[in-house]
C-alpha cells in the first residue's frame, strides 16, 4: 500500500486546512464558551454599521441597538419618541433618554424647523459615523419649494416705459377731461384698445394736444382707431403713443382777430327837441347832449327875441315844420317871420 504506482499521472494533492491555518480554531478550543459566528454574506436588506457605535463603552444597550433601528430604516421614517414608542414595549421615558445619548455622543442631530402652515416640527439626522458630518444640504432630504410671500416679497415685474407723447401749450383741466374722454370711448370701437388709468393718464396730454389743433373729439377718435392691425395689440397704450407722436397734425394758420361788430342802437325821440335819434343816451340825441339842453327846458317861443331864437334854430322846430309863435322859420320855408 505503501509503494507509488509509478503509471499514475501525477495530480495536485488535497489542500489540508489544518496545515494552512493552524490558528483557525485555535481560539474556540482553547476558550469554549465564547461565541462562534456563522456568517453568510448578505446580497440584499442590509444595513453597514460600525464597531464604533456597536461596541460603543458608553452608550447603553437600548442606545445602541435604537441607533442601529434608526440607521436601518429608509429616509423619511417617523423617529419621534411616540413612533418608537409604539413599536418597541420600551416606554417613551426610556425611548427619550436613548435618544438623549445618542444625541450627546454624535449619532444623532435634532432641529426644530417651521414648515410651510407654520407648524414648527423636529428633524432628526441620523450619523453613521460621528465627527465626519456632511452638508445640511445633502444630509437633509429635499424640502418641498417654500411659498414667495414667507421667504421675501414678491417683486414686481419691471415695467417697461411708454413712448413719450406730444403736450399742449395751454393745458386746462377742462381740455384734459375732453381727452380722458376720448381715451375712454375707443374701447367702445374696438376692445383691443382698452386702457387702464395709468395708460389713459399718460396718453391724455397727447390728445389735449390734438384737441388744441382744433380737432373735435370724433376726428380725434376716428384718427386713433383707423386702420389698425389685425393681430392682437400687446401693448395698445404704447401703441397710441406713437401714433399720437407720429400723425400730430400741425398748427392751424394765424388769424387776426375780428374787430368787434359795432352796436346798433335802437331808434329813439329826444326829449329835448323831439327829434328821432339812435344813440347811447336814452333821452336826449348826441347835438342836445353837446348843448347841454336836458329836457324840461323852454323852447324858444313867445316872449323870445329874434336874436335869441336865431342863437337857437331848433326850438322852432316841430316834425311837421316851425312851431307857431316862433319868430324864426326854420330855412326852406317861406314867410319867415312871426305869425
Amino acid at each position: 500500500m505503501d509503494t507509488q504506482n509509478t503509471s499514475v499521472r501525477p495530480h495536485a494533492q488535497s489542500r489540508n486546512s489544518e496545515k494552512n491555518h493552524p490558528h483557525r480554531h485555535t481560539y474556540a478550543k482553547t476558550r469554549p464558551g465564547g461565541v462562534i459566528h456563522d456568517n453568510t454574506r448578505h446580497t440584499a436588506r442590509f444595513t453597514v454599521i460600525g464597531n464604533h457605535l456597536t461596541q460603543h463603552r458608553d452608550l447603553s444597550l437600548l442606545a445602541i441597538g435604537l441607533a442601529c433601528h434608526i440607521q436601518s430604516l429608509p429616509t423619511g421614517a417617523h423617529v419621534d419618541i411616540k413612533s418608537l414608542a409604539a413599536r418597541f414595549p420600551e416606554g417613551p421615558t426610556r425611548i427619550a433618554a436613548a435618544l438623549r445619548e445618542l444625541e450627546t455622543h454624535g449619532y444623532l442631530r435634532r432641529t426644530r424647523e417651521r414648515t410651510q402652515t407654520g407648524r414648527i416640527v423636529t428633524r432628526t439626522v441620523s450619523c453613521n459615523q460621528p465627527g465626519h458630518r456632511r452638508d445640511a444640504s445633502e444630509a437633509a432630504p429635499p424640502k418641498p419649494p417654500a411659498r414667495r410671500a414667507a421667504t421675501a416679497p414678491q417683486q414686481k415685474p419691471v415695467r417697461r416705459a411708454l413712448p413719450a407723447v406730444p403736450k399742449p401749450a395751454y393745458s386746462s383741466p377742462a381740455l384734459l377731461q375732453a381727452a380722458t374722454e376720448v381715451l375712454a370711448g375707443l374701447r367702445r370701437t374696438d376692445s383691443r384698445l382698452l386702457l387702464s388709468a395709468t395708460d389713459a393718464e399718460h396718453l391724455a396730454p397727447g390728445v389735449a394736444a390734438w384737441l388744441e389743433r382744433e380737432l373735435t373729439p370724433t376726428a380725434v377718435h376716428h384718427a386713433l382707431t383707423g386702420d389698425l392691425p389685425p393681430e392682437p395689440l400687446r401693448r395698445p397704450a404704447a401703441f397710441l403713443a406713437h401714433r399720437l407722436s407720429a400723425q400730430l397734425p400741425p398748427l392751424p394758420p394765424y388769424r387776426a382777430p375780428e374787430p368787434p361788430q359795432a352796436v346798433r342802437h335802437p331808434l329813439r325821440n329826444c326829449d329835448a327837441c323831439d327829434h328821432a335819434y339812435r344813440g347811447p343816451d336814452p333821452h336826449n340825441c348826441q347835438r342836445c347832449a353837446s348843448a347841454g339842453v336836458g329836457p324840461g327846458e323852454p323852447d324858444a317861443g313867445i316872449g323870445e327875441t329874434p336874436l335869441t331864437a336865431q342863437a337857437r334854430p331848433w326850438a322852432a322846430c316841430t316834425p311837421f315844420g316851425f312851431r307857431p309863435g316862433s319868430s324864426v322859420a326854420p330855412s326852406g320855408y317861406p314867410g319867415q317871420g312871426t305869425l
